[in-house]
C-alpha cells in the first residue's frame, strides 16, 4: 500500500516537513537527493522551495519535473525512527 502524504511544509534549507495520513511525521534533509539532470537545478535554495504538494500525485512536485515518491519520503521517516536513517530527522 502507498503511503498517503497529507501536508508538506519548507522547514530549511533543503529540509521538509512531511505528514502522512496515519500520523507518521519527520523532517527530511533532500540535500542528498539532489543530484542528476532533473534535480541539480533544485540545488539553488530558491528553486528548491518552489515545490508544491500535488494532492492527485501524491507526493511533492517541482517546476523542473522533478518529483519524489511518497514510498521514499515514508520510509525516510520510518528509518529515522528506527535509527537507520535516509536523512530523514524525526519532528
Amino acid at each position: 500500500m502507498i503511503p498517503r502524504l497529507v501536508s508538506v511544509e519548507h522547514v530549511e534549507g533543503y529540509r521538509v516537513r512531511v505528514t502522512f495520513e496515519d500520523g507518521t511525521a519527520g523532517d527530511i534533509d533532500l540535500e542528498p537527493e539532489l543530484w542528476g539532470e532533473v534535480f541539480e537545478p533544485l540545488r539553488n535554495p530558491e528553486a528548491f522551495r518552489s515545490f508544491t504538494f500535488d494532492e492527485a500525485l501524491n507526493t511533492i512536485t517541482w517546476p523542473t519535473g522533478a518529483d519524489l515518491a511518497p514510498e521514499f519520503l515514508y520510509d525516510s521517516v520510518v528509518a529515522d525512527r528506527a535509527g537507520t536513517s535516509r536523512g530523514a530527522r524525526k519532528k
